[in-house]
């Protein structure tokens, strides 16, 4: 492509290198450049890419696009923000993908998974869609599955994923949204037809700093869409709702004055179901999926599915058949056991706290919670969900999650800070393996074990290496 076709829409400062030169490819990684290719120095947060330049040259790089002059005779572009021009290059290079796709989008602290999941399955069930999907667990192409790093790919990965759904006959797209991705520019030149906003509680804030700048971050996704979905029983989101540049229909589950709500809810320990009332019409709820926050879910599911013109009673007939996901209030089998044991991705003290309450809902016995908290991130949350878990859960037991470059102890010794705030028994049982173990050792009959915070994890972050980890696997282990 030639460099003036590529950098169609983008202001440039100055350039030394000839409009006319083909580029063969566009590489923000030096690494991964190849002759001819156009190198994009970003300003990142743990690295600078214009540090690299030098190695992208020797790599065989064509020119490069930066935002600081480079020193020597070097052929470059100068632009104001290189992350905003990486995702218009992107978009210029893969010829707008996004303009032949649906694409709705789902940003919250909590549920994000769950709802794109679901909404994957309503789209298919009632419009025989083939539908792409992108997030947290992995990335899919209709049934294809494939690897994921980030919950919002970087932009110009983003287009390029586009680029093949597109190609490969998917008409829609569901995908999570980070405030990470939004504040990054992620998902500029990406034409949303229906955002939603699920929730917002403390996480991140290790990167936004406040929750005002975590909450800006996740407002910016209601600028770029024609229609989108607030749960306004969570304050704010409600707040939200204001600054949204689109049609906005609210849903609640609390009976405020809402669009979309429910009421007449029922918790069972493999589904919640409930009464919806959208615009005077009101239909019968069940999604196989147990928890309080199922209810909303679906409700945010059903918005978005009416955002796209979709009748709000066959989504919700389409929810009844949908699957629950891998590490959301996942059932491990436990043959022979009269005890239950779930996984989920509870990491957050609003997630930690919403599971625990919904189990405890169900649950006949006592509640059993193995959590911890990851390490290199937020440390405010830790004595919140140390308390948390104290409280809701009848035996804590306090691990290790994740603890990346940080020492588990230290990590432990923060999360005890609040649970020490409350004159209730717990466990601190470091190794997160001899946490299962010891739990299931505990276990009687109708008690539920909820291990929390892996969710669809298979691996354990200690260092800076993954170490293999399936709770799964270790549920069957004991069981043997």
């Amino acid at each position: 492509m030639k460099l003036s076709e590529l950098l169609k829409d983008i202001p440039v400062l100055e350039s030394k290198v000839s409009p006319e030169l083909e580029i063969a490819g566009v590489s923000y990684d030096s690494r991964r450049v190849r002759p001819g290719h156009m190198f994009v120095a970003i300003t990142g947060y743990a690295a600078d890419g214009h540090r690299f330049i030098p190695s992208a040259l020797d790599n065989g790089a064509a020119c490069v696009l930066c935002e600081r002059r480079p020193q020597g005779e070097i052929p470059y572009i100068l632009v104001p923000d290189s992350r905003r021009a990486l995702a218009v290059l992107g978009a210029n290079w893969y010829g707008h993908p996004a303009d032949r796709l649906t694409i709705l989008g789902v940003t919250g602290t909590n549920g994000k998974t769950s709802v794109t999941y679901l909404l994957k399955s309503v789209l298919e069930q009632v419009l025989g869609a083939k539908v792409g999907l992108i997030g947290t667990i992995q990335n899919m192409i209709g049934s294809e599955c494939l690897p994921t790093e980030h919950t919002t790919p970087e932009s110009f990965d983003l287009q390029g994923l586009f680029a093949r759904m597109a190609e490969a006959g998917c008409t829609h797209v569901v995908m999570e949204v980070s405030s990470i991705g939004l504040y990054l520019h992620r998902v500029d030149c990406v034409p949303f037809a229906v955002g939603a906003f699920t929730n917002l509680t403390e996480d991140h804030l290790d990167f936004h700093k406040t929750m005002e700048a975590y909450r800006q971050a996740k407002a910016l996704l209601f600028r770029k869409c024609g229609f989108s979905v607030f749960n306004i029983d969570d304050e704010l989101v409600a707040q939200t709702v204001e600054e949204a540049a689109c049609w906005a229909l609210r849903s609640s589950a609390k009976g405020l004055e809402a669009e979309l709500s429910a009421s007449d809810i029922q918790l069972g320990p493999d589904h919640v179901a409930f009464q919806c009332r959208y615009q005077g019409e009101s239909f019968p709820v069940r999604v196989g999926i147990p928890g309080g926050f199922t209810v909303y879910n679906a409700l945010t599911v059903l918005g978005m599915a009416i955002g796209l013109g979709i009748p709000a009673p066959e989504a919700a007939r389409a929810l009844a058949k949908a699957q629950g996901v891998k590490g959301r209030m996942e059932v491990v089998p436990t043959p022979g056991k009269d005890y239950t044991v779930l996984i989920d991705y509870a990491h957050t003290p609003d997630a930690l706290e919403n599971v625990l309450r919904s189990v405890r809902g169900f649950c006949q016995g006592r509640v059993i919670a193995v959590f911890g908290c990851g390490g290199d991130r937020d440390p405010i949350k830790r004595p919140i969900m140390g308390k948390i878990g104290v409280k809701y859960a009848d035996l804590p037991i306090i691990t290790s999650d994740n603890p990346r470059t940080e020492e588990p102890g230290k990590i432990i010794a923060d999360i005890l800070k609040g649970a020490r705030e409350l004159d209730r028994p717990y466990l601190v049982v470091e190794n997160r393996r001899e946490a299962i173990a010891r739990a299931m050792a505990e276990a009687r009959r109708d008690d539920i074990i909820v291990l929390c915070g892996k969710g669809h994890e298979t691996y354990q972050i200690i260092g800076t290496e993954k170490t293999h980890l399936d709770e799964r696997e270790e549920v069957a282990k004991n069981l043997a």
